[in-house]
């Protein structure tokens, strides 16, 4: 009886000094080492979550579409105050234990409204490109450990969810079309569009 007893006080001590967490990811105070290509996709993950809003706002000042650009800010704002209110609120420590701020991912939040902003308002040629760099967006934080799958996930269905609430088409009656290009050292975003 005695031995059981002891077990089962060690036991809950253990218990009480172990959460879930320490199973999945490294625990606050413990140092993650990315590899070299970790830390190269997440740096190519921070350049294309600004190109891709920065590419949509170009396109929009380029065709003077005024309606589109107030629907784009619109967007831009649902997204950001969703996104930062639940990462202040959730508090989830990111996979690499950097900081507590993973839930839901910022990156994809706003990758996924602007591909779906420009999916909505000009369409599927213009959409098809940009939902490839979200979802890429979305792979490399998992990837590079900035975020588990449900926060790309989540980040993901706000950033589109705002854009199918704010947007409206306007593609139909223009006939644009954008492609990405490349020369083997660069890339680029090709456009067309008839008046």
């Amino acid at each position: 009886m005695k031995r059981i007893q002891i077990f089962l006080m060690l036991l809950a001590v253990f218990a009480g000094s172990v959460n879930a967490q320490t199973y999945f990811e490294p625990a606050a105070g413990d140092v993650y080492h990315p590899t070299h290509v970790q830390k190269g996709v997440a740096k190519s993950t921070d350049i294309a979550v600004i190109a891709l809003p920065t590419a949509a706002l170009i396109g929009v000042l380029a065709q003077k579409d005024w309606k589109g650009l107030i629907q784009g800010v619109e967007t831009a704002g649902a997204t950001a105050a969703a996104t930062l209110i639940l990462k202040y609120a959730v508090k989830e420590r990111r996979p690499d234990g950097s900081n507590m701020h993973s839930f839901p991912s910022g990156h994809s939040s706003v990758s996924f409204a602007s591909a779906a902003f420009l999916q909505r308002r000009y369409g599927w040629k213009v959409g098809a490109p940009a939902y490839a760099v979200a979802a890429y967006v979305g792979w490399g934080r998992v990837f590079a450990k900035k975020h588990h799958i449900w926060d790309v996930v989540a980040g993901g269905a706000i950033g589109a969810g705002c854009a199918y609430i704010f947007t409206t088409p306007f593609a139909r009656k223009h006939n644009l079309s954008m492609a990405p290009v490349s020369d083997g050292r660069s890339v680029g975003l090709s456009a067309y569009m008839e008046f």
